[in-house]
């Protein structure tokens, strides 16, 4: 998303369509230019803490470092001495990397503050509705009020799919996995045409369809950034949907289409409806792709090479950015 920015008020106001949700106690770093990705953490109040998140932050932005990659860093708090100290601390250290801060800012709910000149404004109606009448048109959804409020969108109604499970199942054994295979396919490919929500028995369907491994990863090769935003909206309402037993899959498509379309807050929230009772593998890998910083033209290369399999390739891509993790479900991150 280009969107050209005049002044802090409108670089505040952007944020959040950035996110996909308006962001608190936070630190979000902006990249000034195409090279970095856009990054928040939670404001860091312990040594451990603020340890932890610039180790995040420096194996996420180094990977795409390049020289002269500069970042804005504005930091959401409600103490701005505090939002002062942080974010001059984590600029000292991104320059250790060979990464510039070329602003460093402030906000709490109405003002904002430049921490470098000392120039202050409050936050404007007008700067809020002119950045949200740009990204309508450039296609981006409407920021959620909160990670919470996004969070809580993926959970809905799940009983009347959990009432046909056992049906379903039924008829998918009397089939062969080509048979649903296809249908699968079709189906898929019929919502990226008609953006027509499935009805209860082909929800049901489509999740059982996805347990198998094999399907599922014909649909997720089949994803790519021109119809991520299909993929996004199929999967959303899926996993809404989706008792536990069939949630993982569509939670894990859903995490990655999310990833793929750089709505990082919506893939972390995907990821956190994935029941935790075993490990996915898909899960994990979308998880180690977002927190190390992992650019998704780095999957559409690997996909165009045809030497082996694309998800060999793109899992050792996660696998790399992620070696040095201890975990891949932070406390910080998008």
């Amino acid at each position: 998303m280009t969107v050209p920015i005049k002044n802090p008020d409108e670089l505040v106001a952007i944020i959040p369509h950035m996110l996909g949700f308006k962001p608190q106690e936070s630190i979000v770093f902006v990249p000034m230019g195409s090279t970095l990705p856009t990054a928040r953490l939670d404001i860091p109040t312990t040594p451990r803490d603020q340890a932890q998140a610039w180790r995040s932050i420096r194996d996420g932005l180094s990977r795409y470092a390049r020289p002269g990659s500069a970042v804005g860093i504005v930091c959401f708090a409600a103490d701005r001495q505090q939002a002062d100290l942080i974010g001059r601390e984590f600029a000292e250290r991104l320059d250790t990397i060979g990464i510039e801060t070329h602003l460093l800012l402030w906000a709490d709910e109405t003002r904002w503050a430049d921490l470098v000149t000392g120039d202050m404004g409050l936050q404007t109606e007008a700067a809020r509705e002119r950045v949200a009448a740009m990204t309508v048109l450039a296609g981006r959804p409407q920021p959620a009020a909160s990670r919470d409020s996004l969070a809580e969108s993926l959970v809905g109604d799940r009983e009347p799919v959990a009432r046909l499970l056992p049906e379903i199942r039924e008829t998918a054994r009397e089939n062969t996995a080509k048979v649903e295979g296809r249908w699968a396919l079709g189906r898929v490919q019929r919502f990226g045409r008609d953006g027509v929500r499935l009805d209860d028995k082909d929800a049901a369907r489509l999740l059982v369809a996805v347990e198998s491994i094999p399907i599922r990863d014909r649909l997720w090769l089949d994803m790519n950034r021109g119809n991520a935003a299909s993929h996004v909206a199929l999967w959303t309402d899926l996993t809404k949907r989706a008792p536990a037993e069939v949630r993982a899959a569509p939670a894990s498509l859903l995490a990655f289409g999310s990833w793929l379309g750089g709505h990082g807050a919506m893939a972390w929230c995907a990821l956190d409806q994935v029941p935790r009772e075993k490990p996915y593998a898909l899960a994990n890998l979308v998880a180690a792709a977002v927190q190390t910083g992992l650019h998704p033209r780095e999957w559409e290369a690997a996909k165009s090479q045809p030497s082996e399999r694309a998800s060999d390739r793109v899992s050792g891509l996660a696998r790399t950015a992620s070696t040095h993790l201890g975990s891949v479900r932070p406390a910080h991150g998008i």
